[in-house]
């Protein structure tokens, strides 16, 4: 994972679209969408029914490599509110086991806003150290916010090849996290929707870990 310093705090982001933050011990995750392929395969579109447990087994691995004693999921964590009861038992004791290992905060989003989340506490927000952490970037707030929802992804050209990878964005004071999960799709990081969501800003950025650095590729700047 790449140190970078954030509105005057230091994470860690990595390839896996996991953010973590020193000071709490703590691993920032948004968009799990638990049970997606079983939300389809009911609505008559088959899809492979792993990806609970490949979206599990990731962030076991995070969570292995940082260290982290707690775990902020970020809203939409699970595809629906009937996730939970779909889950096959082996990705249902694997959620149990990460949920009992740690300080587990559920922060619900516009998919799981119903949803029963086992184990860990459930919240529509939190503030921790003056960090606003929720689903949605909300528009025009003032101080420090960490977010998701958008699925951010930014699309560049290397060598004539054009190549898409999950990203964050940021501006001055608030970052929108990729998704974490198997099976989610992606936004334009520069989508007006992103770049409405994080005003007002001076500059915004996409972030992507690129082997021990993060690449900056800026999205939109205030007019001068």
């Amino acid at each position: 994972m790449v140190p970078f310093s954030f509105a005057g705090q230091e994470f860690r982001l990595g390839a896996a679209r996991a953010l973590f933050w020193a000071e709490e011990s703590a691993l920032l995750v948004a968009d799990l969408h638990l049970e997606k392929a079983s939300f389809f395969a009911r609505h008559g579109q088959m899809l492979p029914p792993y990806d609970s447990r490949a979206t599990l087994e990731r962030l076991a691995g995070a969570l292995r490599e940082t260290g982290a004693r707690r775990v902020f999921c970020l809203g939409d964590s699970f595809h629906d509110a009937a996730a939970t009861e779909r889950m096959e038992p082996h990705a249902a004791g694997m959620l149990d086991a990460l949920t009992r290992a740690t300080d587990w905060v559920w922060i619900t989003g516009n998919h799981d806003e119903d949803a029963r989340a086992p184990g860990g506490t459930l919240v529509d927000e939190l503030s921790v150290r003056g960090v606003s952490l929720r689903h949605i970037a909300r528009k025009g707030a003032a101080g420090t916010e960490i977010s998701g929802h958008f699925h951010p992804k930014l699309r560049v050209t290397v060598r004539g090849r054009s190549i898409a990878r999950p990203c964050a964005v940021a501006s001055e004071n608030r970052l929108i996290l990729p998704a974490f999960g198997a099976l989610t799709g992606g936004m334009h990081a520069g989508d007006p929707a992103i770049l409405a969501a994080l005003q007002p800003a001076r500059a915004i950025d996409a972030i992507v870990p690129a082997g021990e650095r993060l690449a900056r590729f800026a999205l939109w700047r205030e007019a001068a």
